[in-house]
């Protein structure tokens, strides 16, 4: 039998202590394993909306790659301070998740004098999950046959059309004020409780016009109950090809109104923690069956590493920053 000299296990503790001190190999001892227990996904959209849906996909395919469920907490209401609020009270080391809506990082921090959070102080970004755009829609037995006759017509009855919202600083919101300002316009905000009752509203004539997304306003849109005037963006969309954009419809040149959404860890989790969750959220947006629905939801795959989501997010935080204060608007 060969017995271990002091010296031989002397040598190989220090050849074990320098192996720690290799680059990562630290990192590698000291990080858990991640997940190690469920992963929450608290989220300010309700149950059955659009981004819900995707987000109840994606975080199927998380749960199959991590061994863990992932659930989906809905906390509606509240412009999203009630998810936000759960989400700074739940774990801190990404087991709990929230999605979050652009005006939350966007806008919000020049429309309320006082936020329930700091976004560069809460959250740490992982990833975009998609990009939407918004049309105009009237009611499809409108007079309008295109923007410029809704231009037109606010023009020469000031303050006599109105426009509508589900709540003040959401990008129908905050869009059509853009529009007031771009055309020279005046019109009337009307808030609804729901994005149902808003798009019905239009299509029964109680309101001139709302913006909406192929997600809020398309049933309607294919029931031939609204009218899609155009696009507010700087493109056709390739599933409504004979919807014009406002440019083309005689609208003012370079509006656009686009909505997005991302999910978020909280701010300090894990820098290895945060790759792998980034990684894996990325390769659950790139299968088909989560493209496809997407696109049966008329949004578009939004894709960005973490400095171009950054200067996305700072070109945007600079446009609601203008509109907000053109419009004067501002909230408790």
């Amino acid at each position: 039998m060969r017995v271990k000299t002091p010296a031989i296990v002397n040598r190989r503790t220090a050849l074990l202590a320098a192996a720690c001190c290799l680059p990562g190999a630290a990192a590698f001892a000291q990080e858990p394993r991640f997940p190690s227990r469920p992963v929450r996904l608290i989220s300010p959209f309700p149950v059955g909306s659009g981004p819900d849906a995707v987000a109840r996909l994606v975080a199927d395919k998380l749960a199959r790659a991590w061994g863990q469920p992932v659930a989906v907490e809905n906390r509606p209401g509240g412009n999203g301070f009630i998810a936000i609020n759960a989400f700074k009270r739940g774990a801190t080391d990404g087991h709990d998740l929230i999605h979050l809506e652009n005006v939350h990082l966007t806008a919000y921090p020049y429309l309320f004098k006082r936020l329930p959070f700091d976004g560069n102080r809460d959250f740490e970004l992982i990833a975009p999950l998609f990009k939407t755009y918004f049309f105009i829609t009237t009611s499809a037995n409108s007079k309008y046959r295109d923007v410029a006759d809704l231009v037109a017509d606010a023009k020469a009855n000031p303050g006599g059309l109105s426009y509508g919202s589900w709540s003040v600083g959401n990008p129908a919101h905050l869009g059509s004020a853009l529009f007031e300002t771009m055309t020279g316009t005046e019109m009337q905000h009307v808030v609804y409780k729901e994005t149902s009752q808003l798009y019905s509203g239009v299509a029964n004539g109680e309101l001139t016009f709302a913006l909406g997304t192929s997600a809020t306003a398309g049933a309607l849109y294919r029931a031939g109950k609204l009218k899609f005037l155009a696009i507010a963006a700087p493109r056709r969309l390739a599933a409504y090809k004979d919807v014009p954009t406002v440019a083309e419809a005689g609208g003012p040149a370079g509006f656009e109104v686009s909505g997005w959404t991302a999910f978020a860890a909280p701010r300090g989790v894990s820098p290895a923690v945060l790759e792998k969750i980034r990684r894996d959220v990325a390769k659950a947006l790139s299968e088909q069956d989560v493209r496809d629905k997407l696109a049966a939801l008329g949004y578009e795959p939004f894709s960005a590493t973490p400095s171009e989501f950054a200067r996305h997010i700072s070109a945007e935080s600079s446009r609601f920053a203008e509109v907000i204060k053109k419009v004067g608007a501002h909230l408790d």
